[in-house]
């Protein structure tokens, strides 16, 4: 008796393997962000005797009275829209370099800088804090130097390589002469800048600094020349 045996098709199964490609960003900034930096720009305010501004009250009074004025956007600056309008004010020296920094970038790219942020109250600083691990403390040695109005920070994100070069030629010169304390914030991309209060004193003395890196203080070599071109007296 004949028997008829079924044929079973095999399904051969592909299983494929979901890769996850990961892109990693150089990072290697002239600035890094270090405990140091912080307590620099502690010593500073201190030196000033400048207050930790704790609330909006003590924020008006500051506005009222002259010690801290408005950031006020121009042909070479603007400003994030969605800072606080009441927080778009700092020192009269830190308005200072404000104006001579982003002229000097506008002049070589002809284009704007942005300002991110510039003061904050304590309690504002609270509240970022909780959002935020990485933002600078509210209080203490190494408490954020927004506090003080003496800080603005400075879009860095969207820049090219060759801006970003020319902004660090800048403040690697004025960081030289003790004028500024800079940082690179990778989190924000953004370069956070206080302003020492001597900047008014020199940018006096000052009309055009012609501006050049030393050999080797950037893993990129050849780069751009920069000027920083200044005003004969404060604004």
């Amino acid at each position: 008796m004949g028997m008829s045996v079924p044929a079973f098709a095999v399904k051969h199964v592909t299983v494929h393997h979901a890769r996850r490609h990961f892109r990693w960003v150089r990072w290697h900034p002239m600035f890094k962000p270090s405990h140091e930096s912080l307590l620099i720009q502690n010593a500073e305010i201190d030196r000033l005797e400048l207050p930790r501004i704790q609330d909006e009250t003590e924020l008006e009074a500051l506005k009222a009275d002259g010690s801290l004025v408005p950031i006020i956007p121009s042909e070479t600056l603007r400003i994030e829209p969605s800072l606080d309008p009441s927080r778009r004010y700092c020192r009269p020296w830190t308005l200072d370099f404000v104006d001579d920094i982003s002229q000097a970038y506008y002049n070589r790219f002809h284009q704007q800088i942005q300002v991110n942020s510039a003061v904050r109250t304590v309690k504002v600083q609270r509240k970022l804090r909780r959002r935020n691990r990485n933002a600078a403390p509210a209080d203490g040695d190494t408490a954020s130097s927004h506090l003080a109005g003496v800080t603005v920070d400075l879009q860095r994100r969207g820049m090219t390589k060759e801006q970003i070069l020319w902004m660090e030629h800048y403040l690697f010169y004025m960081k030289a002469l003790g004028l500024v304390e800079p940082e690179e914030e990778r989190r924000h991309w953004c370069f956070h800048i206080m302003v020492s209060g001597h900047y008014s004193e020199w940018r006096e003395t000052q009309n055009i600094v012609p501006l050049e890196r030393p050999d080797n203080d950037h893993p990129d070599s050849d780069p751009p020349q920069a000027q920083v071109a200044l005003g004969s007296g404060s604004n």
